[in-house]
C-alpha cells in the first residue's frame, strides 16, 4: 500500500517512522519543517491543492494525519491558526481520501469531552469541549465524517515520546534537582506513549486486511492524575531527591479550560482488534529507559 504520513516530524509521526522500518508499505512522510537524517517531502496540508496533488501523484491508499495545533494554551489566543490545521486542514485531507478512495485514519483527543462524568468516556459520549484546541479538533472531526471518506478516528490523550517537547521530557529536566515542583493534581486522565500507539496503527490499522471505520479511543491503560505521572516519572528516573507538590487547577493560572477528568474508555479498540492495551506506566519505564539509552536525560 501506499501511505502518506502528514506531521511525520512530530512526536507520533517519528514513533511511526520508526514503528515503519521494514515494512513492505510504501510510506511517503511530509511535514513542512525538515528533520536531519530523515527523508521528508514537503507538504503544507493547510493548502488543499498541494494536498490533492500528492495524493494523486503517490497513488495514495492511506492517509494517516499527525499534523495538527497541539499548543493547548496558545490555542486560546491564535484560533484562527489552531482552527486552520485542526478543523479545516482535516477537511482536505478527507476529501482527498473520498477522492482516491483511501483510508483517512485521523487523530483527535480526549479534550473533545468536558469531564462532567468520572466514568471512561466511550466513543459516542456527546462531546463537550472546554476549550479553543478541543472545540477546533472536534470541528476536525465533524469535517472527516462529513466528508463521505472511509475514515478511522483515533481519539487519543496525554502522548508522550522521546521526541520533541512533552510532559515527561519537562518532568524529567524539573525533577533531576531538589525541587518543589508543582504539580496539578485535580485533572485525571490516561497518559499515553506515542510508541505504543504507532504500534497500533502501523501494526493493525494498516493490515492489508483492516476494514475498520468510525471513532476509536486508543490511551494507555490505567488512570493517573498529571501529579501521579510526575511522580512516576521521577521514580522511574531515579530522581528520588525532588519533592514534588500537588496543587490545584484553580492555583495554576492558564487561559484554557481543560476537563477535570478526560479517561477513554477503550472496549471497542480491545474488541474490534483483539488487543491488550499496554498499562501506562509500563510503556513509561520503555520511553525513559529509551531516553537513558540515547542520552538524551
Amino acid at each position: 500500500m501506499n501511505i502518506l504520513v502528514t506531521g511525520a516530524n512530530g512526536q507520533l509521526g517519528r514513533e511511526i517512522r520508526r514503528s515503519a522500518k521494514g515494512s513492505r508499505n510504501h510510506y511517503v512522510f511530509t511535514d513542512v519543517s525538515s528533520l536531519p537524517g530523515e527523508e521528508t517531502v514537503p507538504l503544507d496540508i493547510t493548502n488543499q491543492s498541494a494536498v490533492s496533488l500528492i495524493c494523486r501523484s503517490e497513488n495514495v491508499d492511506v492517509i494517516v494525519n499527525c499534523a495538527g495545533y497541539t499548543d493547548v494554551e496558545k490555542a486560546e489566543s491564535d484560533l484562527s491558526m489552531a482552527s486552520l490545521l485542526n478543523a479545516e486542514a482535516p477537511g482536505f485531507l478527507a476529501e482527498a481520501a473520498r477522492e482516491a478512495g483511501a483510508l483517512l485514519i485521523h487523530i483527535s483527543t480526549d479534550f473533545v469531552f468536558g469531564g462532567e462524568v468520572s466514568v471512561p468516556y466511550p466513543e459516542d459520549f456527546p462531546p463537550h469541549p472546554l476549550n479553543a484546541y478541543g472545540a477546533t479538533k472536534l470541528s476536525g472531526e465533524k469535517a472527516v465524517v462529513d466528508s463521505g471518506c472511509r475514515y478511522v478516528i483515533l481519539r487519543t490523550a496525554w502522548l508522550y515520546s522521546p521526541y520533541g517537547k512533552n510532559f515527561v521530557k519537562t518532568m524529567l529536566r524539573l525533577t533531576s534537582g531538589r525541587g518543589p515542583v508543582r504539580v496539578v493534581c485535580d485533572q485525571v486522565g490516561s497518559p499515553t506513549s506515542a510508541a505504543d500507539l504507532a504500534g497500533f496503527i502501523t501494526d493493525k490499522l494498516l493490515d492489508v486486511n483492516c476494514t475498520a471505520s468510525g471513532i476509536y479511543h486508543y490511551s494507555g491503560e490505567g488512570v493517573a492524575s498529571w501529579y501521579d505521572f510526575a511522580v512516576a516519572i521521577a521514580s522511574i528516573a531515579g530522581n528520588d531527591s525532588c519533592r514534588i507538590v500537588p496543587c490545584l487547577s484553580q492555583d495554576y493560572p492558564s487561559k484554557a479550560v481543560r476537563p477535570h477528568y478526560s479517561v477513554l474508555d477503550k472496549a471497542k479498540v480491545r474488541h474490534d482488534f483483539g488487543i491488550e492495551v499496554p498499562y501506562w506506566r509500563d510503556s513509561l519505564e520503555n520511553c525513559i529507559e529509551r531516553l537513558k539509552t540515547t542520552d538524551k536525560i
